[in-house]
């Protein structure tokens, strides 16, 4: 990025309450977001900061990419969705698009009217394993729920996690039962796989 006479790399940092704060500091012109984030994921963070901070334009880097995954990052506030594979040269024409307004997903080059056209026609035509609400942007886990189903993904129980959290067993079954709304699947073993399978959670994180 630095090698480019037009952008400036202001920081970095590597988590999502890190992401907000640092933000809200530097107030960059566009931020480079991973999906695949620590507790709160790059979801969440793009719609929070969209909230707060709406002039920042967000690009959303990630190795998975589905067609619910992208519009939900669209509709969370995302100026970009790309994969992570790729190029520096296209990478950085995104940059500059999102710096000038547009919105990009793959090769679609959008402005804000083509881009709500874009949500309105795929809001209709897709489904999978997401709740979708036409009154919200996105409708992520919260805080909590993540931490939940972190634990949940580790193979933990409901009594266990109830003990790291200090909560009772009764309030995890309580988010857990949201947890399995909200992703439309059956079980807990289902919600851990769609977690991971859609880099909201890591295997890889210490609990």
């Amino acid at each position: 990025m630095e090698l480019e006479d037009d952008i400036v790399v202001i920081g970095q940092c590597d988590n999502g309450e890190e992401a907000l704060r640092l933000a809200s500091e530097k107030e960059p012109d566009v931020l480079l977001l991973d999906v695949n984030l620590p507790a709160m994921n790059g979801l969440q963070v793009t719609r929070q900061l969209q909230a707060e901070h709406d002039h920042i334009a967000v690009v959303v880097l990630t190795a998975y990419h589905d067609s619910q995954q992208v519009l939900h990052a669209m509709r969370a506030g995302a100026s970009a969705y790309c994969p992570k594979d790729i190029t520096p040269d296209a990478l950085v024409a995104v940059i500059r698009d999102t710096a000038n307004g547009m919105y990009v997903v793959g090769t679609e080059r959008m402005d804000r009217e083509a881009l709500l056209n874009w949500i309105n026609t795929n809001v209709e035509a897709i489904t999978g394993p997401y709740m979708l609400d036409p009154n919200e942007h996105f409708v992520p886990l919260s805080p909590r729920e993540m931490e939940i189903l972190q634990y949940v993904t580790h193979g933990l129980s409901n009594k266990e996690i109830a003990m790291r959290l200090r909560i009772s067993q009764q309030t995890v079954k309580n988010h857990m039962t949201s947890i399995l709304k909200k992703l439309n699947v059956q079980d807990r073993t289902q919600a851990a796989v769609t977690a991971l399978r859609h880099g909201w959670v890591r295997l890889q994180d210490n609990l």
